[in-house]
């Protein structure tokens, strides 16, 4: 028998949004992770606002769409708040009611902003650690660390002479005007961008144009491939090396560990670094290198070599985190918001690895 096409809505409902989502689906297990650090984040956020006053979104509420916004890489938070609006798992995963009104784009923004005010992303970062440390899942003694490249939300056009004296633009369009750089040579010393004052003009190798960018840095605990520290730095030549350096002294433990890195750090003033502070580098070797048969005699030396599980997380920063190109401008904002994501991809992480997770979180 043909049903009939009815087009009247209902006026009440009796189901949860909570019980359209099905129990197999990936994002119940890391919604109870979630809850769980948020839970113990409270007192962060009871210092963060004020006691009297018209009540703001909720924190709990803006990470949590925070990182749908990264896990589905929804491109903007306009759209953001037009999925919250219709999608019913997006609204039970930050927890509106059906009835709820979603947030006006501009006082999402706003909100956000408070969160990166009282460095929310790293602390929330150092709970995810927590979970997984809790579940076994970190190494304390072999790390990888590596760099890339984050291209700045500038335009080419915008890099311009500091003292001023650069050519003009060549047509009277002042939303979008031609500029003529032919024959002009352009670096960090002299030129800076006007509208994003900490990119810097920086290529990926040779060969490569340059563009406006931000270094990016990862230290990867080598056992299951967790993100154990984040930095985000001006791109020059040497930030790679200097981000390490600070990342490993943030290691926590006296014992002696082994740090894996490309090519590009072999250097001998870095490897000379990292053996006075009690770490082993296990550097892959240039043509003339500072890595001696002290360290690569041993089997754990070539071992480290094989491991390309650090690649894997910036593609996924970069193409399901959207960080190919920054939203943001300026190292403190782009940092926080690099921080988080990697929270974001950690949770994956631990989801995928935690097969028991969800009574372990319960």
């Amino acid at each position: 028998m043909r049903g009939d096409d009815t087009q009247q809505s209902t006026m009440f409902s009796y189901l949860s949004p909570e019980g359209r989502v099905p129990a197999s689906h990936p994002l119940p297990p890391i919604r109870l992770l979630v809850d769980r650090i948020l839970l113990r984040l409270n007192r962060r956020f009871e210092e963060m606002y004020a006691t009297t006053g018209r009540p703001s979104i909720a924190p709990e509420k803006l990470l949590r769409a925070l990182l749908l916004q990264i896990l589905y890489s929804v491109r903007s938070e306009r759209m953001l708040m037009e999925q919250l609006a219709y999608n019913l798992l997006f609204r039970w995963f930050v927890g509106l009611n059906m009835d709820e009104e979603v947030w006006v784009p501009t006082v999402f923004s706003k909100n956000r902003d408070r969160l990166l005010a009282g460095e929310v992303a790293e602390a929330f970062f150092d709970e995810v650690l927590a979970e997984a440390k809790d579940l076994d899942l970190l190494s304390a003694e072999h790390f990888t660390v590596d760099g890339t490249l984050i291209e700045a939300w500038a335009a080419l056009k915008s890099f311009q002479r500091k003292d001023g004296s650069g050519p003009g633009p060549s047509d009277t369009d002042r939303g979008n005007p031609t500029m003529d750089f032919q024959g002009e040579t352009r670096g960090n010393q002299t030129h800076g961008s006007t509208t994003d004052g900490d990119a810097r003009l920086a290529r990926k190798g040779e060969g490569k144009e340059a563009k406006l960018c931000y270094g990016a840095h990862v230290l990867m605990e080598n056992r299951n491939g967790l993100v154990v520290n984040t930095r985000v730095t001006l791109a020059t030549g040497t930030s790679e090396r200097e981000a390490s350096i600070e990342m490993v002294e943030e290691i926590p433990g006296e014992r002696a560990v082994t740090l894996r890195a490309d090519k590009g750090y072999d250097t001998k003033d870095h490897v000379a670094q990292l053996r006075e502070r009690k770490v082993t580098p296990h550097v892959a070797q240039k043509k003339h290198s500072a890595v001696d048969g002290r360290t690569t005699r041993h089997s754990g030396y070539q071992v480290s070599q094989k491991g390309k599980r650090v690649e894997e997380i910036f593609g996924w920063l970069k193409t399901v985190g959207m960080l190919r190109k920054t939203r943001h401008k300026g190292v403190r904002r782009v940092g926080w918001v690099f921080a988080f994501a990697a929270s974001a991809y950690n949770l994956v992480r631990v989801r995928n690895l935690a097969s028991v997770l969800s009574p372990a979180v319960a």
